[in-house]
Order: C-alpha cells, then structure tokens, then sequence
C-alpha cells in the first residue's frame, strides 16, 4: 500500500509542478506586455521630444518651411522648363533617327551566315 501512495504523491506532486509552470508562462506573458508597453511610451515620448526640437529648429530657422517649399518648387518648375525646352528641341531629330533606322534595309548578307550556309550544305 505505500507504493501506492507514493506513486499518488508523485502524480499530485506532477500536478502542481505544471500549475506552476503554467503560472509563471502566464505571468512571463504578462512581464512582457508590460514591458513592451513601457517600451512603447518611452518611445512616443521620446518622439514627441525629437519633433519638438525638430519643430523649434525649423521655427528658428525660418520660419514654417514655406519659404524653402517656395524656393524649391521656384527650382522645380525651372528644372521641368528645361527639359521641356530640351524635348521640343530634340523631338523631330529623335523620331528622323528612329524613322532613318526603321526604313534602311540592308541588303548584303553576313560572310559569317554564308559560311555557315555553306558548310550546312556542303557547298565548298
């Protein structure tokens, strides 16, 4: 009868090992969702730290960044008129070329698809 027992002793004894092991997965779960939510306030924080200086710098150096967008939408439009200029200039000679390349037509036969011709059929 004591074996008995002693087997029914480690069977409960394997019972409360694995409650035990499942409550600390539970409360490592909840280690980590905390922690990561402690994580993500930091970060936000530090966030809002950053574009606050970003934004005090910008204020600083002029103003809202209109004057900059303004400047560079200025060089923008300059660029695209350029190139605009470019295109018109360019466009009859472009098309010549590719018309030139389309229609020419040559009539001579490589040496090489000769010889390969002849040698296919035996004409030495």
């Amino acid at each position: 009868m004591n074996s008995g027992s002693g087997i029914q002793e480690l069977m409960a004894a394997e019972t409360r090992a694995s409650q035990i092991v499942a409550e600390a997965r539970i409360a490592r779960g909840d280690r980590m969702k905390q922690a990561q939510a402690d994580a993500d306030e930091l970060i936000a924080a530090y966030r809002r730290e950053q574009q606050d200086a970003f934004d005090k710098k910008v204020l600083l150096e002029g103003g809202s960044g209109g004057n900059a967008s303004a400047k560079l939408q200025a060089e923008t439009n300059k660029e695209i008129q350029i190139m605009q200029a470019q295109f018109q200039s360019n466009a009859q000679k472009a098309v010549d070329i590719l018309l030139s390349k389309c229609c020419e037509v040559s009539l001579e036969v490589p040496t090489a698809r000769v010889r390969a011709t002849q040698k296919l059929y035996g004409d030495d």
